[in-house]
């Protein structure tokens, strides 16, 4: 292989996590919330295989699957963004990165608005179209900045851009994050810029993620630092903290992030470009919209076979995700649950790869392609995708 797309549906998970229970999410199952919908319409991931996962017993089996699938189950202590983007570059998590169900300490706050030189209103978890709801106008009227989390490990500030123009909100962002390190070392500042009047605010496409660096070498460092491209589409870069990639690329939708995968198939490159879509999980998961959810997916499957015809014989395509966020579950917050594991490539097999106890067994995979080393507790599935 020359060329692996490792693609991450942010949030599209699968059910069935055998610790959802600790988690408060026992029976939380995104695909399976979605796949109620009239919006749902997948034929081309059927073919695919999605439907033979194990535990997916609500979807048409494919007697002839053309991709090799899995089901993957996350070891770290976590369901968030970063730490299961971590876990699939290799790293296994043995504890939860800091929340703040309260709010943070007066310590941190009072830190940050000293280094910052600027007030701050809210501290509360908060989902994040209300809380510019709620004090969007005392932001105007006070310009001070509106500080929340949420059940993630995330430290989140809002601003109106005519009062605070993002590039100034990033500078404040990253205020934050060199206060929080430590026993507060969270995983993501995020810059979470709105628009609007009172009664009508709205966030834009400026979001920014600020995360804390990986504790240790992911597989993008292995491979960096073994010549291969590591390019990263999305938020990759934001959740890595830059480190091990070449080359990135933002991107504000999932279109335009499938846009930037079409681009990089036509390009000559020899590595991993890591792409992550990030409108299920913050457009639909969060704001629990069933409909808008599969109705994403159900674009994501019509824009696959403009992609798998890009595709040479030595590429490789991993679909998969990083926890789940069941739009018809309780609450706002990410869910624990299992995820897909969908492995394409012109001279692979159409396999059951079964349950499997680690994220990491993609980065394991990945490392082996490449015949690099690289430590992780994951397991290749290569022998068996291989013809």
């Amino acid at each position: 292989m020359k060329r692996i797309f490792l693609c991450v549906l942010d949030s599209v998970g699968i059910g069935n996590a055998p610790d959802a229970e600790v988690f408060g999410d026992k029976d939380s199952d995104t695909m399976r919330s979605i796949s109620a919908s009239p919006e749902f319409r997948i034929p081309n991931l059927l073919k695919m295989g999605l439907g033979n996962i194990d535990g997916i017993d609500y979807l048409p089996k494919e007697n002839e699957p053309s991709a090799s699938v899995g089901r993957l189950a996350e070891k770290s202590k976590g369901k968030d963004t970063t730490i299961g983007h971590w876990e699939i570059a290799g790293i296994v998590s043995e504890n939860p990165l800091p929340t703040y169900p309260h709010g943070f300490p007066d310590e941190v706050i009072k830190e940050f608005e000293e280094k910052a030189d600027i007030g701050t209103l809210c501290n509360m978890p908060y989902s994040g179209t209300e809380v510019i709801k709620d004090y969007g106008e005392e932001h105007l009227k006070t310009g001070k900045l509106i500080v929340y989390t949420s059940a993630d490990s995330v430290f989140q500030i809002a601003a109106h851009e005519e009062i605070v123009p993002p590039e100034k909100l990033y500078e404040y962002c990253r205020i934050a994050r060199k206060v929080l390190t430590g026993k507060h070392g969270v995983g993501r500042v995020i810059a979470r810029p709105f628009e609007g009047e009172n009664g009508n605010f709205r966030r834009t496409a400026n979001r920014h993620d600020f995360s804390i660096e990986p504790p240790k070498e992911t597989i993008l460092d292995a491979l960096q630092k073994n010549g291969f491209d590591t390019i990263a589409v999305g938020k990759i870069t934001d959740i890595f903290a830059g480190k091990g990639i070449s080359e990135s690329v933002f991107t504000h939708s999932n279109r335009e992030g499938m846009e930037k995968m079409l681009e990089f198939a036509e390009k000559d490159f020899r590595g991993l470009c890591f792409i992550n879509l990030v409108d299920f999980d913050m457009v639909y998961g969060h704001r629990r919209d069933v409909d808008g959810y599969a109705k994403a997916l159900s674009e994501f499957d019509d824009f696959l076979p403009s992609f798998t015809e890009k595709m040479t014989d030595d590429d490789l395509l991993i679909i998969t995700a990083d926890h789940g966020c069941d739009p018809a579950f309780k609450g706002t917050d990410h869910t624990r649950e299992c995820v897909p594991l969908i492995v394409y490539g012109k001279k692979t097999k159409g396999v059951n790869l079964g349950t499997r106890n680690t994220f990491s067994d993609i980065s394991a995979t990945i490392a082996e392609i490449f015949n690099i080393d690289f430590e992780t507790e994951g397991k290749s599935f290569l022998k068996e995708i291989s013809m």
